[in-house]
């Protein structure tokens, strides 16, 4: 697939901090005027690093209903990234998860249809089906989310549905499956997979797999994620319709584990520990409707991913030692 590219326009990107936020930002300010709107409370000023001069960065919170209708103004799209977005978390905190993930896109909206956008890119998640036993996960499927994130996360699609059939407003919802790649932060107690076992094996220590590790994932390097939002913005007309962004394909956490003992020329087993709450068992996409209705194909499977992952992570624990 050609890589999409987007040119002149003014683009707004909530969490444009955070982890696949910055990687929007870093592709899009190529060519295009590029505000990045992050309260900084997990997104991290380091992910931003050389393209400062390049973006505008507005410390706020997608709480704040006044601020985004000033900053919204003359945009033609908003890439919604900002969120909480781990489960865990969200079987701890479940308030503070509402309160940003469906009231901060909520407010989103509003300042996007007060603003005059042209269209709102929501990035959604594939949580929402929860333990369904039928794989491929598609989307006509009945949603079943087993945990505070996953309902928050469907909530914004169907806000994102209803602001198209009541305003008009465009809108289109992206549901991520286990997306990994550069800039995404090892060092949270809520940090995904791939990260903290990279980190583990790196410093030669057992990465912990939760569960027996046979679960598994469609893990999706970041670059098919920058894309896809693109191909999301330049789609013909979006009516609140839900697409599964993903490779299409699937490992388990013991065979990635395998695999990144290989890339690194390591032998380190695993440590096991209790299953969590909310985790999904099984996860993997159909891409048939992104393909159709947004031009989506995955460019980078997920071996190549794991290889352009671990050399960012090598280079920013080389630039640790020298600090």
């Amino acid at each position: 697939m050609r890589k999409p590219t987007l040119k002149g326009k003014k683009i707004i990107i909530t969490g444009g901090a955070g982890f696949i936020g910055s990687n929007l930002a870093r592709e899009l300010c190529k060519d295009n005027k590029v505000t990045v709107i992050d309260n900084f409370s997990t997104g991290r000023k380091e992910n931003l690093k050389g393209i400062e001069s390049k973006i505008r960065i507005v410390k706020g919170s997608i709480t704040n209903l006044k601020l985004l209708r000033r900053e919204f103004k003359g945009a033609d799209y908003v890439l919604h990234q900002a969120a909480l977005c781990s489960v865990p978390r969200s079987v701890k905190e479940p308030e503070k998860t509402n309160r940003v993930n469906v009231e901060g896109t909520l407010k989103v909206l509003l300042a996007a249809r007060d603003s005059g956008v042209k269209r709102v890119v929501y990035a959604a998640s594939s949580s929402a089906y929860g333990n369904t036993p039928t794989l491929p996960k598609h989307e006509g499927m009945k949603p079943e989310p087993l945990s505070p994130y996953a309902v928050s996360k469907l909530a914004g699609e169907h806000y994102m549905r209803a602001f198209y059939e009541v305003y008009g407003l465009e809108t289109i919802s992206l549901r991520y499956f286990n997306i990994f790649g550069p800039h995404q932060d090892p060092n949270s107690q809520y940090s995904a997979v791939i990260p903290l076992f990279i980190k583990a094996l790196l410093r030669g220590k057992k990465p912990t797999i939760y569960g027996d590790g046979k679960q598994s994932r469609d893990f999706t390097y970041v670059e098919n994620v920058v894309n896809a939002n693109i191909l999301a913005c330049k789609a013909r007309k979006t009516k609140g319709e839900v697409v599964n962004i993903a490779c299409g394909e699937r490992i388990t956490l013991l065979e990635l584990v395998r695999e990144l003992n290989r890339e690194l020329g390591t032998s380190i087993k695993p440590a096991f520990g209790p299953e969590r709450a909310g985790d999904v068992k099984h996860s993997l996409a159909d891409i048939t409707l992104a393909k159709k209705l947004i031009g989506y194909e995955p460019v980078v499977k997920v071996k190549e991913g794991l290889k352009r992952t671990i050399e960012f992570y090598k280079k920013e624990i080389l630039k640790d030692k020298k600090r």
